[in-house]
């Protein structure tokens, strides 16, 4: 007989939240925003900017 495998929601329900707001960061275009203030705060760092 085989065993039958306990379905856990809460870590398909965490993965799912998780991919949805990844798609959704990309498509307002968030990772744009970021690289640019990294920049913005590298430049600050060494005194250029």
């Amino acid at each position: 007989m085989k065993k039958k495998i306990p379905l856990r929601i809460a870590p398909l329900l965490l993965l799912s939240m998780f991919l949805l707001l990844l798609v959704f960061g990309i498509n307002v275009g968030e990772p744009e925003r970021v690289l640019e203030q990294a920049k913005t705060i590298c430049l600050a760092c060494i005194g250029i900017g």
